[in-house]
C-alpha cells in the first residue's frame, strides 16, 4: 500500500564532500540547510547578508561591492540590502556591520566551489525614491522594509523572464561552480495564498529556464526539490511548525536526509554522522 506521492529525483552527476566549499544564499530554508552541514563539519558560508527572500535581493547580495546608501527610522540605521540583523544605533556601526558582510560575501563567493540558492518569494517591494536606492546601477528592489511606511514602496511580482535575465550573468561570471538551486517550502500566506501559488510558479518556472539555457552556463545546473517535497512527500499539517507555514524539524531533517542521498556518497554521510556526534557532545550542556 502506498501512502504517499514520493518526488522522483534524479541521481546528481556530481557530489558535495567535505573538501567542498559551501556558499548557501536565500530564505531561511538556507539557514535550516547551512546549519545541518555546520553541526556535521562542512565548509560552510550562509547567507553573510541575513536571510534574503526575493531573487533580485539575493544575486544584489552577490553583486555588491560597496556600502549602499543607509537609512534612518525609528532610532535604527538600516541597509535597505540587509536582513535587520545589520541595523545598529549608529549610522557607523551599521556601515561596519554591512562592509563586513559585504567582504565576507565576497570571499565567500570567490572561494566557493558550491553555491547553493533559494528563493522564496517572487514578490519583491522597490522605493519609490531613488535616492534611496541600494546604489548606482542597481535595483531600488530592498531586501528587507524594515517596518517602513509601506507608502514608501511599490510591490510587484518579478517575472521569470526578469529572474532569468538576471542570473544568467551572474552565473556565467563564475564558470568553475557546482550552482544549486532551490525554492523555499515556506508558503508565504501574508501574500496571500493565491499569490503565494503564483509567486512559487514564477520561481520554478525561471529555474528552469535558467537550467535549460546552454550558451551562457559551463556546467549543469542543478535543481533540488525542496518544495515538491514539502507539499506531496510531507503535506500533512503534522509536518509543519506551530504557525502552519514553516517546516517542523521532523520535516527539514527529512527533506535534509532526501537531500544528502542525492548529493553525498555513503562515505560522506557515515563521515557526518561521526561529526554530529562530535558536534553535540562539544554542545552538550550538563546539568550540574
Amino acid at each position: 500500500m502506498k501512502l504517499q506521492t514520493l518526488v522522483d529525483i534524479q541521481p546528481s552527476g556530481w557530489q558535495i564532500g567535505y573538501e567542498d566549499k559551501i556558499l548557501l544564499v536565500g530564505s531561511c530554508f538556507s539557514d535550516s540547510i547551512g546549519q545541518m552541514m555546520v553541526q556535521r563539519g562542512l565548509q560552510v558560508t550562509c547567507n553573510p547578508f541575513g536571510t534574503l527572500y526575493n531573487p533580485v535581493s539575493i544575486a544584489q547580495a552577490m553583486l555588491m561591492t560597496g556600502i549602499p546608501p543607509l537609512v534612518e527610522s525609528d532610532g535604527l540605521w538600516h541597509s535597505m540590502a540587509h536582513h535587520g540583523s545589520f541595523s545598529q544605533a549608529t549610522e557607523e556601526e551599521t556601515r561596519k556591520a554591512v562592509g563586513n558582510s559585504i567582504e565576507t560575501m565576497q570571499r565567500a563567493l570567490e572561494d566557493a566551489t558550491v553555491v547553493i540558492v533559494t528563493f522564496g518569494t517572487a514578490w519583491v517591494y522597490e522605493m519609490k525614491d531613488p535616492v534611496e536606492s541600494l546604489g548606482p546601477g542597481i535595483s531600488s528592489v530592498v531586501g528587507n522594509c524594515h517596518k517602513l511606511p509601506s507608502e514608501r514602496f511599490i510591490r510587484r511580482r518579478l517575472s521569470s523572464d526578469e529572474i532569468e535575465a538576471l542570473w544568467l550573468p551572474l552565473i556565467a561570471r563564475y564558470p568553475d561552480k557546482h550552482w544549486l538551486f532551490t525554492v523555499s517550502p515556506i508558503r508565504h500566506i501574508k501574500d496571500g495564498l493565491h499569490e503565494n501559488q503564483l509567486s512559487k510558479s514564477t520561481l520554478l518556472s525561471a529555474i528552469e529556464k535558467i537550467s535549460n539555457d546552454k550558451h551562457h552556463i559551463a556546467k549543469p545546473i542543478s535543481y533540488f526539490p525542496s518544495y515538491e517535497i514539502m507539499m506531496d512527500e510531507l503535506r500533512d499539517y503534522r509536518f509543519y511548525a506551530e504557525d502552519l507555514v514553516h517546516p517542523s524539524p521532523v520535516a527539514i531533517q527529512y527533506i535534509w536526509e532526501r537531500f544528502t542521498e542525492v548529493y553525498c556518497s555513503s562515505q560522506t554521510r557515515n563521515e557526518m554522522q561521526i561529526q554530529l556526534k562530535q558536534w553535540k557532545f562539544n554542545h552538550h550542556i550538563p546539568l550540574h
